[in-house]
């Protein structure tokens, strides 16, 4: 029994770390995809391939609140965009739509940030291999 719940535990621990979101899982190569089951079908509604597990949790949570409404559990309530004006139009390929959108977007922002931290990072950080010249000595 003790074996069991230890194994479980451990196993737990690997799915939160393999699945950081609710909805999306990642690709042998090291893409996060995400993809949600269409009420009352069979068929799922495939949300895109995306370079952060943010961005397809992102895409994810606008297709679970277009499907469910406001009661759906969320990776990231506090982001959804509540529109003034429902659309009518709730088929697989608007949700589709709106959760690509969404998931592009935050992938952009992600990427876009994280290049400006490396060029950033890159003029900032000496090099500690190399040997001061007499201009940078501060002796002079």
């Amino acid at each position: 029994m003790e074996r069991g719940g230890c194994a479980s535990s451990r196993k737990q621990r690997q799915n939160r770390q393999d699945k950081p979101y609710r909805g999306i899982r990642m690709r042998k190569w090291g893409k996060w995809v995400a993809e949600i089951r269409e009420p009352n079908k069979r068929s799922r509604i495939w949300l895109g391939s995306y370079s952060s597990p943010v961005a397809a949790a992102r895409a994810y949570d606008t297709a679970v609140f277009y499907l469910r409404g406001p009661t759906a559990k969320l990776n990231f309530p506090e982001s959804i965009v509540k529109e003034d004006d429902q659309p009518h139009d709730l088929s697989a390929a608007f949700i589709r739509k709106k959760a690509t959108a969404v998931g592009a977007r935050v992938d952009a922002a992600l990427h876009a940030s994280t290049a400006e931290s490396n060029s950033i990072g890159f003029f900032e950080k000496p090099d500690l291999n190399e040997h001061p010249s007499p201009e940078s000595s501060e002796d002079n």
